[in-house]
C-alpha cells in the first residue's frame, strides 16, 4: 500500500492505475440510503484504519470505502502478532483491538482529503459530502478502557466529529477483540447507543445514514432482536457480518490454531454463514432493512451469491487479501455480464 500511496502521488501515475483497475460504467451505478455509489463493491472496514488510503484505494476501483473502526481517543491495540493467515481455508485471524489514530487525526485527515479531491476534480456528485465519486462510510467503535456503561459516550463523540468527514455511519458493537464489546449487542445496550445517535443525527437537516455492523455468531433470536430495533429505530441498515470466534471445519491443522489463539476469523469460513443471515434479514424484514454483505467475497460468483440472497451492497477484506488489487473490476465485470 505505500508503494502504490507513492506511484498515486504522480497524477499520471495514478490515472494510468486508475484506467486499469476501474470499471466505469452507469449501469453498476447504485442509490441507497440516499447515496450515491459508482459501484456495488465496498471495501470494509479494518482495512484502511486511519484513512490513509483512500486516494489509492479509490483508484483500484472501489465503490466505496468504509474507514475505521475508530474510537475517540488513540489506542495501539493488542500485542503482535496480532493478524495471522490461514492460506489452507482462505482466511485470516485477527485480533487487532481497533489500532488507530484517534477520531480527531482521522477527521483532519478526511478533511484534508475533501480539500485536495476539490482541487484535483471539477466531478461532483450531489450524494456524497465532497467532490469525488467514492462514498466513504465511517465505521466506529469504544475505547478499550471505557467501560460498557459509558459506551454510548464513545459513540457520541465519534459520531460527532466525523459528521461532516463521512457519509455514512456504521456502528461496531461486534468485534471479538475489544473484551466486553459484544456484551452491547444485548437489546437494551444496543437501544441506548442507537437511540442516542439517531437523536442527534435527526437534530441535522441532513441526516447520515446509520447502520449496525452484526456478529455472524449471533443466535436467531438474537438476529430478530436485532432486526426489531433497526425498524423501532429506523436504522438506515445492517452490515452482515464481522468476523467470527467459530473455527469449525477448518482445513488448517488444530494444533497451527492452538499457537494462533484468540480472534476473529474472517474470509471463506464465513461465506455461507454470512449469506444465511443476509438472506434471513432480508426475507424476514421484506427488504425494508438493507443489508450490505460482508464475509467470504473473493470471486464474482461469491458476489452474485450474496446479491441473489438480497444484499444491496457488497463489501470485500480478505478476498482482497488473497484476490489481490483487481477483485473490485473483476467483480464489476461480471455483475456486467
Amino acid at each position: 500500500m505505500n508503494c502504490l500511496k507513492g506511484l498515486c502521488y504522480i497524477p499520471f501515475v495514478k490515472k494510468l492505475i486508475t484506467r486499469h483497475f476501474t470499471l466505469e460504467n452507469n449501469k453498476l451505478n447504485k442509490e441507497l440510503f440516499g447515496l450515491g455509489f459508482k459501484n456495488p463493491v465496498g471495501l470494509a472496514a479494518g482495512f484502511d484504519k486511519n484513512a490513509l488510503y483512500i486516494n489509492e484505494l479509490e483508484a483500484l476501483g472501489f465503490g466505496f470505502i468504509e474507514i475505521g473502526t475508530v474510537t475517540p481517543k488513540p489506542q495501539e491495540g493488542n500485542e503482535k502478532p496480532r493478524l495471522f493467515r490461514l492460506p489452507k481455508d482462505k482466511a485470516l485471524i485477527n485480533r487487532m483491538g481497533f489500532n488507530n489514530h484517534g477520531v480527531k487525526v482521522v477527521a483532519d485527515r478526511l478533511r484534508q482529503w475533501k480539500i485536495k479531491n476539490r482541487s484535483l476534480t471539477t466531478h461532483h456528485s450531489r450524494l456524497t459530502t465532497h467532490d469525488s465519486r467514492l462514498t466513504i462510510g465511517g465505521n466506529i467503535g469504544k475505547n478499550k478502557i471505557t467501560p460498557n456503561e459509558e459506551a454510548w459516550r464513545d459513540y457520541e463523540i465519534c459520531f460527532r466529529e466525523l459528521f461532516d468527514c463521512v457519509d455514512y455511519f456504521v456502528v461496531n458493537v461486534s468485534s471479538p477483540n475489544t473484551p466486553g464489546l459484544r456484551a452491547l449487542q444485548e437489546k437494551d445496550s444496543l437501544r441506548k447507543i442507537l437511540s442516542h445517535l439517531q437523536t442527534i443525527n435527526q437534530q441535522h437537516t441532513l441526516p447520515k445514514p446509520l447502520l449496525l455492523k452484526i456478529a455472524p455468531d449471533l443466535t436467531k433470536e438474537e438476529v430478530d432482536d436485532v432486526i426489531d430495533l433497526a425498524m423501532e429505530i429506523k436504522l438506515d441498515g445492517l452490515v452482515a457480518a464481522n468476523t467470527t470466534t467459530g473455527r469449525e471445519q477448518l482445513t488448517t491443522h488444530h494444533s497451527r490454531l492452538a499457537t494462533i489463539g484468540a480472534g476473529g476469523l474472517s474470509g471463506k469460513p464465513l461465506a455461507l454463514r454470512s449469506t444465511e443471515m443476509v438472506k434471513y434479514i432480508h426475507q424476514k424484514t421484506n427488504g425494508q432493512v438493507p443489508v450490505i454483505a460482508s464475509g467470504g467475497i473473493f470471486t464474482a460468483a461469491d458476489a452474485i451469491e450474496k446479491l441473489n440472497a438480497g444484499a444491496a451492497l457488497l463489501q470485500v477484506w480478505t478476498g482482497f487479501i488473497y484476490e489481490g488489487p483487481s477483485i473490485a473490476r473483476k467483480i464489476c465485470q461480471a455483475l456486467l455480464s
